[in-house]
This record gives structure tokens, sequence and C-alpha cells, in this order.
């Protein structure tokens, strides 16, 4: 049963057709992992705060930096220095005292991520770097656990959702890691602020619809913004019956740490 604060925090969303007390006691029981207090770690964690998750956890390893605050709406210049995933739980907890905020200070590997992830229903990645986005699509296919995918680059980011067993993954898209420093990251290449919080709020409506068992989410469907004309476009992917995890017949079987594949794929030369 809700009680009266919370019908009055959540009354907007309980009036909704399709959500009801109902709904929002689904939102309040859920648990979502939230990895990355960054660009799109930020505008996501926010709003399922708001919304009610009942549990979510934020996972970060980096400290706050002066230069993430142009897109890092989680934090503010008086955190810098502060590890991220402190600063987050200190914003979120002070949107809302009804949700426990899990603080998770860690580096996300092989031998930690099927522990770190295990006790959430939904996963969303917010990551910043290709060997981590592979390691958790990986560890989510493995482990059954629907993944909420963003990207962001420049003037441009993507979405997709990602159900193991029902959805293509994101090895249907991109069967393997590029090789290092042909994709330039956001230092290299800049990212518009807005457009981290467009893909990050995306997510997060995707996280809340799974939850409620409402609408269709972007399962088999690219989602593409393009912030310099304003544009939104969805593609479909196919489920890719030779994709190395989610296939007819996968070759991987376990998880490696993808920073080190990648080192090792360098240093043997092009032609590999």
């Amino acid at each position: 049963m809700l009680r009266e604060d919370q019908i009055e925090r959540y009354s907007r969303q309980i009036i909704l057709p399709n959500v009801g007390g109902k709904g929002q006691e689904k939102l309040l029981n859920a648990k979502v992992l939230v990895i990355g207090a960054g660009g799109l770690g930020s505008p996501a964690s926010l709003y399922l705060a708001a919304a009610g998750i009942g549990k979510l956890g934020i996972v970060d390893s980096d400290a706050v930096e002066l230069n993430n605050l142009q897109r890092q709406i989680l934090h503010s210049t008086k955190e810098v220095g502060r590890p991220k995933v402190e600063s987050a739980r200190d914003r979120l907890s002070a949107i809302n005292t009804d949700i426990e905020v899990i603080p998770i200070k860690k580096r996300l590997t092989s031998e930690n991520i099927l522990d770190v992830i295990k006790d959430y229903d939904i996963i969303l990645d917010g990551s910043d770097n290709f060997p981590t986005r592979y390691l958790v699509n990986d560890a989510c296919v493995l482990s059954n656990k629907t993944l909420s995918h963003g990207g962001i680059f420049r003037f441009d980011g993507q979405a997709i959702t990602i159900i193991p067993g029902k959805s293509p993954c994101y090895r249907c898209l991109f069967p393997e890691p590029p090789p290092p420093g042909a994709v330039p990251g956001c230092q290299e290449a800049g990212i518009l602020g807005a457009v981290a919080g467009v893909i990050g709020v995306i997510q997060a409506n995707e996280v809340l619809k799974l939850i409620l068992g409402i609408g269709e989410p972007l399962a088999g469907r690219l989602l593409i913004f393009n912030a310099l004309d304003s544009s939104f476009r969805i593609v479909k992917v196919p489920k890719n019956k030779d994709c190395p995890i989610c296939g007819e017949s996968p070759t991987i079987k376990k998880l490696i740490d993808y920073e080190e594949f990648c080192q090792l794929r360098k240093k043997g030369g092009r032609g590999r």
C-alpha cells in the first residue's frame, strides 16, 4: 500500500491509465543498476530516482572533474574531486528519500561484473568506452538480464534495448570492439551536452516502460538521434544467428577483459 506522501509525490504518474497505484508499486519494488555516473547515467538516474525506482545502484570508479560538468548534471562544482558515486548518491537521495541508492565505486572487470549485476532487474549502460560496453553486453546475455544501451558522439546519439533470448544484442550490431584508436572518444571528438541528456532520458524511459510492462521497448530497434537537424529515426536490427554470444552456436562462453583484448590485438599488428 502506498503512503499518503507517496500518493502525493507520484500523483502525476499514478493518474496515468497505464500506471496507477499498482504500477507505482512496481517501480518502488524495482532494482535498477546504472553503469556510469557520467553524461548518460546522470539524466537517466535523475529521472529513475524521481520516478521512484526503489533500489538504484550506481557504478563508477572515477572522480568528478571540472570538464564533466558541461553534461554530467548529477554533479556540481563543489563536488569536483569527489568520487562520482558519492556525489550521485547524495544528489539522488536528496531528490527522493523513498529510494535506496547504492554507490559502487569499482571498475567493472570480467572478474566482478556478474557479482555486481546479479541483484538487479534491469541494467542501464551509460559507459563511455567500447571494452566496458562489450563486457556489459556479454554479462547481461549470460545472466539473462535486460539491458538498456546508450551511446553518444559529437552531435549524435543512439539507444537500443536488449532482452536476452528475445532480441538482438549489442554484438549483433557490432560483433567485435573496434581497433584501439579507430574511434575517438569524447575527449578527442567532443560532445554536445544536451545530446547526452536526450539519450539518457530515452534510456530512463525504456527502463520505466519495461518495469511497468507498457508500450513497445526499443528491442530490435536502434533509435538514432541527430542534434543538428533535431531528427530521430529507427533502424530495425535483426537477430544475428551467427552472433558469437546470442546466436545459434555461441562461441563466447565466458567473460574476458576487452581492454586487454584490444591491446593484444594492437600489439599483434594491423594484419590481425
